[in-house]
């Protein structure tokens, strides 16, 4: 009996070791996937001018996943080692908080949730396992430890953006990391939590992700409504804190009312257009303009329901389609990395970008504001002082 008891130990030990070291990696590695292809061929030139951009990314959920950022890893999309290789001088880092069963981009309910079964097997504290607020607040401890290496700097004012490019003018390495929650759920119905959340890093919010909840409709949900009152409550309680707004997985309901009662511009930090790509996943084309006109910012996501097309060249068709449709000063990268989509390009091979628009005839000036300054110049007009 004795051996026995032993013998039960010793494989309920190997099946806790299994769940938290191994099994994490396994579901991330066959959910963030980089499609098979050969090394992409840049040129000379290319190289050149992708090393002389401010490359920014306005979107991916890295993380929520177990894996040491600071590492350079083959699972995933991006870390640390592979942002300096991209050239990447900033990082819009969201934090996912829930996500139902049988995810989809035509109708989700929110009495299911995937998230909480990865926090526990990743060991996050218990305090997140039952509390939305609490991922998201975890996860911004995430960022500022990772933060501590001296390459990741967390911007949270447009003097810090401003420090930041002046160091990588002058040849530092170092990439900037701006916090964002995907859906305002987090606030769990209370709007002190969004002034929590500011004190402590947050500068963008999303209002909803795949599911319909206390702000009002998602692209993914079931009502198709537009703000509620608490939805309006947050989107003027941003506002005033300077809170950017990110209208990302929104109704189209939930957009219009947004871009009428927001008094700051808004930012969709990763998808497409319709026009480009006939996906659930995007916006009208007759929407996306208001946006544009209200100076909104979007950012082309580099997956499939984003952009019909995944590879460099198709991503860089969806670039050109948004210019046409929007105006340069209003289109920017949104890779949704490491957000359980498939990719062609990891955040180190980003110069492939650089080279297909070159040879799709982009100007100087188009590539530079798509691939990072219009970022830059977004962040340094909406966030707010020191």
């Amino acid at each position: 009996m004795k051996r026995l008891a032993i013998a039960v130990l010793l494989l309920f030990a190997a099946c806790l070791a299994y769940v938290h070291w191994v099994l994490p990696g396994q579901v991330e590695a066959s959910r963030n996937v980089v499609l098979p292809h050969d090394p992409y061929d840049v040129s000379d030139d290319a190289r050149r001018l992708h090393e002389s951009l401010f490359v920014a990314d306005l979107h991916s959920d890295s993380l929520l996943w177990k894996r040491d950022l600071a590492d350079r890893s083959d699972i995933g999309h991006m870390d640390l080692p592979r942002l300096r290789e991209g050239n990447v001088a900033l990082q819009v880092f969201s934090a996912t908080t829930k996500s139902p069963a049988g995810l989809n981009y035509e109708s989700n309910t929110p009495d299911s949730d995937q998230i909480t079964l990865l926090a526990i097997a990743s060991l996050w504290p218990p305090r997140t396992w039952s509390s939305l607020y609490e991922r998201a607040v975890y996860q911004l401890e995430k960022l500022y430890e990772l933060a501590e290496h001296d390459d990741l700097v967390i911007i949270t004012s447009r003097q810090d953006l401003e420090r930041l490019i002046e160091a990588r003018q002058d040849g530092a390495t170092v990439t900037g990391a701006v916090y964002l929650i995907e859906g305002a759920h987090p606030l769990e119905g209370d709007i002190d939590n969004l002034d929590r959340l500011f004190e402590r890093g947050l500068r963008v919010t999303g209002l909803t992700h795949f599911f319909d909840n206390e702000l009002g409709g998602s692209l993914h949900g079931t009502s198709g409504e537009g703000l509620t009152d608490f939805g309006s409550a947050v989107v003027r309680r941003a506002n005033e804190l300077g809170v950017i707004i990110d209208i990302a997985h929104a109704s189209p309901a939930m957009v219009a009312e947004v871009l009428e009662m927001s008094t700051a511009p808004t930012m969709l930090s990763h998808g497409g257009l319709q026009g480009a790509c006939p996906s659930a996943r995007n916006l009208p084309d007759e929407l996306m303009q208001q946006f544009a006109e209200k100076g909104g910012l979007l950012g082309i996501g580099y997956w499939d329901a984003a952009v019909c097309d995944s590879s460099p060249q198709g991503i860089v068709a969806s670039i050109r389609y948004a210019i046409d449709l929007l105006g340069v000063d209003h289109v920017a990268l949104g890779s949704d990395y490491d957000g359980t989509v498939a990719v062609t390009l990891d955040t180190s091979e980003l110069a492939i970008l650089t080279e297909t628009m070159l040879r799709a005839d982009f100007t100087e000036e188009e590539i530079r504001k798509v691939m990072g300054g219009n970022v830059r110049r977004f962040l340094l007009e909406n966030l707010p002082p020191n």
